[in-house]
């Protein structure tokens, strides 16, 4: 595989020395390579080659609209899947010292200083007219009885994991009516996991946003749910603070909703096929996420 990748960057970048290639990890969509520690290559493993050029656009609308840094794409291989883009700093936030899962409780204390960068973050993508957007991400709209029904097969898959202390929690939700659909959508970043939160670990700063793969029109409680997974719900509330937009009752019960289904859809992911630190932090952040 370093092979096609050198391939590659010969072929867009020829003047271009290739010191090094490292496969950075993968995700369920994406395959990362890092070269010369300054481009990261990112091959997408099902993508075609109009949604690759529609991320590629999607991505420069992004500049325009995010207060975060985010990728900036040095070239795109339709046919391959495949876009390089010059790395940021700072590191993924799963990795930061206060998102040590073996200390949960030092987490809010050293990440409450992030959300006003995220409240205005996403008050700034959310802004973006949905009718503009629609021509750079696709419409997503899962309706909550069917993620309702598919978390609870996930769960069903991997409950002999979960402390018996926490099943009665997780046993009510699924007894629970799902929460009634989004009044609006919005554009949204979609998988705002804390592995897509870069940081400067020593200033505790926002460094940028990446893996913009699954950015939608779609319900904005998506993007808060994940914040409330990852960080928690002290995290959650500071981040709402700096939010431009209402985020009412209903609102909040989505929030919660798409977090307890994503926790339990990392989880199985992580006991399965994934890295086992899916697995490892769904079960870090499962008491506040079902609390």
């Amino acid at each position: 595989m370093n092979g096609d990748i050198r391939t590659l960057l010969s072929r867009h970048l020829p003047d271009y020395r290739v010191r090094s290639i490292r496969p950075l990890g993968q995700g369920l969509d994406n395959m990362v390579y890092e070269v010369n520690d300054e481009l990261l290559v990112r091959r997408n493993k099902a993508t075609t080659p109009e949604t690759n050029r529609q991320e590629v656009a999607r991505l420069a609308a992004v500049r325009e609209l995010s207060p975060l840094p985010v990728p900036e794409v040095v070239f795109a291989d339709d046919e391959s899947g495949v876009i390089a883009y010059h790395k940021l700093p700072g590191e993924p936030l799963n990795r930061h010292p206060a998102h040590d899962p073996r200390d949960p409780a030092r987490a809010p204390r050293d990440l409450r200083r992030l959300a006003e960068p995220l409240g205005e973050f996403l008050t700034a993508l959310h802004s973006a007219a949905p009718a503009r957007m629609r021509d750079l991400a696709p419409l997503d709209v899962y309706p909550a009885p069917t993620l309702l029904r598919d978390a609870e097969l996930d769960y069903r898959d991997v409950e002999s994991h979960v402390p018996e202390e926490q099943r009665p929690s997780v046993e009510r939700f699924f007894r629970e009516p799902p929460p009634d659909e989004p009044r609006s959508l919005r554009f949204c970043h979609n998988d705002l996991g804390a592995e897509h939160i870069l940081v400067d670990a020593d200033a505790g700063t926002v460094t940028g946003i990446i893996d913009w793969t699954d950015a939608a029109v779609t319900d904005p409680a998506h993007d808060f749910a994940l914040i409330y997974r990852d960080l928690g719900p002290e995290v959650f509330e500071a981040t709402v603070s700096h939010y431009g937009f209402d985020l009412d009752g209903t609102d909040r019960e989505r929030v919660l909703f798409y977090a307890r289904c994503a926790l339990i859809e990392d989880l199985a992911y992580g006991l399965s096929t994934g890295p086992r630190h899916y697995a490892d932090a769904a079960l870090t952040h499962l008491a506040w996420t079902f609390e």
